[in-house]
């Protein structure tokens, strides 16, 4: 398999993905007592063991989108195929879908402009766009205008979630996953985009208190928190801040993933949220083996990287 960075964070996103997907919705204290500690089968929704979720199908998604360039009209006709079980369903059919990103697929269907079709309440703070946007890191790795970064985020997230919050969340995981690809360390990576947000926001007149909501992040160490101040529900700041924790917190891929499932509630969100920045920074090599053979269509997204790596000379 190659061990290229497109592959360790689309395979470190599917496995966090794919062990979260059985236990999702499970307490915290539940997990305390029944921790995941490997792939399991069944739970939540049924699903043979290896399955990923939506999380992973969307992110595919504009994975695959990217490969032909960026096109917005063309990432949410993948999204709407995917709704639809024509492409990356691990099974043929779709079992989990978030409510805002289903609301927004029907308006993709309805032929509305994409950037259009992402809910803007503050009630459409979900994490369904962060959960799928890492791709877009790797086709912004060399761009240098944080402007044109954070324009090219708003945009792929207003798809489906186009609340301010929904995009700034976007974009820090964007900037530090960029970080991480250029070959920082992961605290290397950290300190690094924090400073490059703070003076982006000081470049820029937005709400302040949106952006009070970053503070643990942006002002703080998120590391330095302690596992029962940090929340893992499908809200968009929750699951930055935990995927963030959980890395920053581990010392290995397994790590990493395992804490994020056993974080409980969104499980599978949070573990590939993490679980792709942890691929990123210690490598595909570091996904045990018994979790990778048992990925659905493993060959599927092998050939996806593949085809990444060949638009982008990655």
């Amino acid at each position: 398999m190659n061990d290229g960075l497109m592959h360790s964070a689309l395979f470190g996103l599917a496995v966090g993905d794919a062990l979260g997907v059985p236990v999702e919705f499970e307490s915290r204290d539940t997990l305390k007592r029944f921790p995941v500690k490997s792939m399991q089968e069944n739970g939540t929704h049924r699903q043979p063991i290896g399955t990923w979720s939506d999380d992973s199908s969307l992110t595919f998604c504009l994975a695959d989108s990217l490969c032909d360039g960026y096109n917005l009209e063309d990432i949410a006709t993948k999204f709407l195929q995917w709704k639809n079980e024509e492409i990356w369903t691990p099974h043929g059919r779709v079992f989990d879908i978030g409510i805002a990103t289903q609301f927004a697929i029907n308006r993709i269907s309805k032929g509305e402009t994409p950037i259009l079709c992402g809910g803007i309440s503050e009630q459409d703070n979900g994490n369904g766009s962060l959960m799928r946007i890492l791709p877009l890191a790797f086709y912004l790795k060399n761009e240098h205008d944080t402007t044109v970064i954070f324009e090219k985020v708003k945009e792929v997230s207003s798809i489906t979630h186009a609340h301010f919050r929904s995009v700034f969340a976007c974009f820090i995981y964007i900037i530090y996953a960029i970080q991480l690809i250029k070959g920082e360390n992961k605290f290397e990576a950290y300190s690094k985009a924090k400073s490059i947000i703070l003076v982006f926001i000081s470049k820029n007149d937005f709400n302040k208190k949106e952006i009070q909501l970053f503070d643990r992040i942006l002002n703080g160490s998120i590391n330095e928190l302690e596992e029962d101040e940090i929340y893992s529900s499908g809200y968009v700041l929750h699951s930055l801040e935990a995927s963030f924790w959980c890395v920053l917190t581990s010392e290995s891929y397994q790590e990493t993933v395992l804490k994020a499932v056993n974080l409980g509630e969104d499980t599978d969100t949070t573990a590939a949220i993490s679980g792709g920045l942890a691929g990123i920074i210690y490598g595909i090599d570091s996904i045990p083996k018994d979790w990778l053979n048992v990925l659905v269509r493993k060959n599927s997204i092998e050939d996806l990287c593949d085809k990444f790596n060949k638009a982008y000379e990655i």
